[in-house]
C-alpha cells in the first residue's frame, strides 16, 4: 500500500510490521562470522537515505564502560572528571549524560558528589542489571534514567542464555515493565546488535518498546550496541553489520524516534570513530562515548573524537569549551597517572607536534600549511617542533621563538646567527652517536650556555 508522505512530500510505502521469527535453531551468520577467519562484510547494494536529525549530542560511558579495562577511579577523580564534562558540554549541554555503576560503596560516593553539584547536563544515569531490587537500587539513588542489558543476537539468546527469541521477548518487555512500574525511564541495551537477526528479532521488538512506550507516556530510549566493533559505515553493506541499515531501519520499521536512538560502539576493527558519525548522520540522536577511549578491549569511541565530529558536521561548536579536551587530558596524565600515546589525535602530547625539517620551514613562514587548524585557540595547544637530526635550522627557529614567545616581527628567523650556532651543537650531538630526540630541558641548556645574550635580550 502507498500513501503521501507529508515529511517527504512523495507518495512513499505505508511502513511494513515485522513479526518476530522464533527459529529453532540459531542465527550465527556463519557465512560473515567464520569463528577461524576475519569478520567478513557482505554488500546487498541498498542504499540508505541520510536522515540526520535536528538535534544531536554527546553521552558518556567513562565512568560505567570506561572502568571495566582499568583499575577503579577514586571519588574524588570520578567527582573531577565530571566537573570536565559538565564544562566541555557547555551551555547548551552538548555531553547530555553520564552513566554511572551503582554497585560498589565507591561508585555511590561518587555519584552522590556529582549529584551535589546540581549541574543540569549531564544527567547522572545509571546501568543496572535486570532485577527488581536492581530497580529499587536506582530509585533509592534518584535516578530518573536507567540502562538495562537485553542481549538481541542469538549467540547471546540461544548459546549465553539458553532461551528462545520468544522467550528472550517475553523477558525482556517485562523488565522493561517493571522498570516502568518503579518510575525509572529504562534505556534498552541491545547488546551484540551487528549479530543479531535485524528483522526477525530486532524490529520486532523494538516494535513493541515503542508501542510500550506509547501506552506509558514514558520515553524509552535503545542504545544500539556493536559490542564487537563489527559494524561498518559502507553504503550498500548488508545487515547485520551495516550502522545505516541499523538505525534507518529502527526509525522506520520499529517507529523509534531519534532522540530515543543511541549508539554505542567498540574500537576492535578501528572504525568507532565513522561508524558514531554515521550514526548521527542516519537518524540517531545520541551517540555514546568515554574520555580518551578507555573501555572493554579496544576501548569505546572516544569521547574527544566526537565533539570534533559534531564541530566538523555542524558548522559550530554547539556552545561547547574545546580547550577543556586539553585540561583533561592534562588531568589524565599528571594526576590519574594514564599515559596517552603521544601521538594521539588532540590529546597526545605530540599530535601536533612537527620533526621534518621541511615542515617546521612551513611552519616558520604559516603555521597553517602544516598544523590542522588552530590548535592554541581551539584547545590551547600551540603547534610545536620536536628536535632531532632532521629538524634543520628552521624547526630550531621555530622552538627558540615558541620557547622565547616571540611571534610576528620580533620572531628570530632560520638564518640567525643564534640559530646556526644552536644547529651546531644539534648536529655534534648526532655525530657523536645520539639517536633519540633532543628533550626540551636539553635545549633550554644549550640555549643558555651557548647564547646568554639571547635570554637577555628577550626576558
Amino acid at each position: 500500500m502507498i500513501e503521501f508522505s507529508e515529511t517527504k512530500n512523495v507518495l512513499t510505502e505505508s511502513e511494513y510490521k515485522y513479526n518476530l521469527q522464533d527459529v529453532a535453531e540459531p542465527n550465527l551468520y556463519r557465512d560473515m562470522f567464520s569463528y577461524s577467519d576475519v569478520p567478513k562484510c557482505a554488500f546487498n547494494n541498498r542504499l540508505t537515505p541520510l536522515e540526520p536529525p535536528r538535534e544531536i549530542w554527546i553521552t558518556d560511558t567513562t565512568f560505567r564502560d570506561g572502568q571495566q579495562s582499568r583499575a577503579p577511579y577514586t571519588v574524588e577523580q570520578i567527582v573531577t572528571l565530571y566537573k570536565m564534562l559538565h564544562k566541555l558540554g557547555g551551555r547548551k549541554g552538548k555531553i547530555r549524560q553520564c552513566e554511572f555503576f551503582l554497585y560498589s560503596d565507591r561508585d555511590k560516593a561518587a555519584l552522590s558528589r556529582c549529584q551535589d553539584l546540581g549541574y543540569y547536563f549531564p544527567e547522572i544515569t545509571g546501568w543496572i542489571r535486570a532485577s527488581k531490587k536492581d530497580f529499587q537500587l536506582a530509585k533509592n539513588m534518584g535516578l530518573k534514567e536507567c540502562g538495562i542489558l537485553v542481549s538481541c543476537s542469538d549467540y547471546h539468546i540461544f548459546n549465553k542464555m539458553g532461551l528462545t527469541r520468544q522467550q528472550a521477548m517475553d523477558k525482556y518487555l517485562g523488565i522493561v515493565k517493571d522498570a516502568l512500574s518503579f518510575g525509572i525511564k529504562p534505556r534498552c541495551h541491545f547488546e551484540d546488535i551487528t549479530r543479531a537477526d535485524f528483522y526477525g528479532f530486532v524490529v520486532p521488538f523494538a516494535h513493541e518498546i515503542s508501542e510500550l512506550m506509547q501506552e506509558s507516556g514514558i520515553p524509552i530510549k535503545i542504545r544500539a550496541c556493536d559490542t564487537m566493533g563489527y559494524g561498518v559505515s559502507y553504503a550498500g553493506a548488508a545487515l547485520p553489520r551495516s550502522v545505516p541499515g541499523i538505525i534507518y531501519g529502527f526509525g522506520h520499521y520499529a517507529g523509534v524516534k531519534s532522540e530515543n536512538i543511541e549508539w554505542h560502539g567498540h574500537n576492535d576493527f578501528y572504525k568507532v570513530v565513522t561508524n558514531s558519525s554515521t550514526a548521527w548522520l542516519y537518524g540517531a540522536s545520541g551517540v555514546n562515548c568515554s574520555l580518551l577511549g578507555i573501555g572493554e578491549r579496544t576501548g569505546n569511541c572516544p569521547l574527544e573524537a566526537m565533539v570534533m565530529e559534531y564541530c566538523s558536521l555542524r558548522g559550530d561548536n554547539g556552545g561547547m569549551n574545546l580547550p577543556v579536551i586539553t585540561e583533561i587530558a592534562e588531568y589524565f596524565e599528571h594526576e590519574i597517572g594514564y599515559k596517552i600515546p603521544p601521538r594521539t589525535p588532540f590529546v597526545g602530547r605530540d599530535f601536533n607536534v612537527t620533526r621534518a625539517g621541511i615542515h617546521a620551514d612551513g611552519l616558520l613562514k604559516d603555521e597553517e600549511i602544516y598544523n590542522i587548524f588552530d590548535t592554541a585557540k581551539l584547545l590551547n595547544c600551540p603547534v610545536g617542533v620536536s628536535i632531532n637530526q632532521s629538524s634543520g635550522l628552521a624547526g630550531l627557529a621555530h622552538w627558540v621563538n615558541r620557547y622565547l614567545g616571540l611571534s610576528g616581527q620580533n620572531a628570530i628567523g632560520k638564518k640567525d646567527e643564534c640559530i646556526t650556532k644552536l644547529k651546531e651543537w644539534v648536529d655534534d650531538q648526532y655525530a657523536n652517536g645520539r639517536v633519540t630526540s633532543i628533550s626540551d630541558n636539553e635545549l633550554e641548556a644549550a640555549i643558555k650556555t651557548l647564547m646568554p645574550n639571547l635570554l637577555k635580550d628577550n626576558s
